[in-house]
């Protein structure tokens, strides 16, 4: 595969998300809430999936792979962000806090952040054009180990949410940090789990033409979620609303899930 049908296909993908988080940002102009796009974000990346499938020329085991593994886990993380965050009538309040601190300029700040998001999506698809471009037949070792840390990774993502939700279900553990399970061992098990699923596209996609390209996205990845749009602003809000998050803080592992450090006697 030479570099060229890369741009094509990736210019596509950008002007389908773009799209999207266009007509989403229209609607928050009338709704003032901005928290679809956290969905619409997560959905975008199925749906490239399944675009580079289609469109792509490679392998149609490699094509089916890339497609179902992505489109499986984003349309999950989408569907999973709709139930907990578009059933309350408020905005997210990261969100209500900057629409807030913006004032007048919010409408122009929103457009270039839900466009970010758009950009970023395509980016993020650039394993998926890889592998749907690679034509050969070969059944690579790399690729049955992406699927492995694949199934890991959904089902610890799926365990760490599900204990999450659980535990927020109880109305006495309102205003508590959620200790149990995953949730002892990292305080943001379900980040951790998330980055999985990256490494495990980049594995896919490793060995194709260009592969290396395939782990881009896992290390922007893990950038915004330690350093930008993950953990930062979730423990910031945290620290807010749970007066036990500061110990919380010293005694577990912010990602990698570890052996909790015990409180000083």
């Amino acid at each position: 595969m030479e570099a060229d049908p890369l741009l094509p296909a990736f210019l596509l993908g950008w002007a389908v998300a773009a799209g999207v988080m266009l007509v989403l940002w229209l609607r928050q102009l009338s709704t003032r809430n901005a928290t679809a796009v956290d969905v619409a974000w997560a959905a975008n990346l199925g749906v490239l999936a399944v675009l580079a499938a289609v469109q792509g020329d490679g392998a149609p085991h490699r094509r089916v792979l890339i497609a179902v593994i992505a489109a499986v886990s984003s349309w999950r993380l989408a569907g999973y962000l709709a139930l907990q965050r578009l059933g309350h009538a408020e905005e997210d309040g990261r969100y209500a806090t900057i629409r807030a601190e913006k004032g007048a300029s919010a409408p122009t700040w929103f457009f270039v952040f839900y466009q970010a998001q758009g950009l970023l999506d395509a980016v993020l698809a650039l394993p998926f054009f890889l592998a749907a471009r690679d034509p050969s037949p070969e059944i690579r070792a790399t690729e049955i180990a992406g699927l492995s840390l694949w199934l890991i990774a959904m089902v610890g993502e799926a365990v760490a949410d599900a204990q999450l939700a659980a535990w927020k279900r109880d109305p006495k553990n309102r205003g508590v940090t959620c200790r149990v399970g995953l949730w002892a061992w990292s305080r943001h098990p379900n980040y951790f789990f998330e980055w999985l699923t990256w490494i495990a596209y980049a594995l896919v996609a490793t060995a194709t033409p260009m592969g290396w390209l395939g782990w881009v996205p896992a290390g922007l990845m893990l950038f915004f979620i330690l350093k930008v749009t993950g953990i930062p602003p979730t423990e910031a809000q945290a620290l807010k609303s749970r007066p036990d998050y500061a110990d919380y803080q010293r005694e577990v592992n912010a990602f990698v899930p570890w052996f909790p450090r015990r409180k000083p006697a």
